[in-house]
């Protein structure tokens, strides 16, 4: 896994979060190769790594409906 410096990464709130905490934000540019994904109620807690196609597919997932909220 390549190295990134997360805690100096631009995050961007997702454009679907809301203002009732429910927010995941991803840092676009910190690395070329792979898109870090976090809870930004948490940004010291866990980071989800994902690689940019598998970004891309899990982004299309999510746009056709395929995860379902409790």
């Amino acid at each position: 896994m390549p190295r990134i410096d997360l805690p100096n990464a631009h995050w961007v709130k997702s454009s679907h979060s809301t203002d009732g905490g429910n927010c995941v934000e991803w840092a676009p540019t910190a690395h070329p190769d792979t898109i870090p994904v976090r809870d930004s109620k948490d940004p010291n807690g866990p980071t989800l790594l994902f690689t940019t196609n598998s970004f891309a597919a899990f982004i299309t997932a999510l746009n056709c409906g395929c995860f379902q909220a409790n």
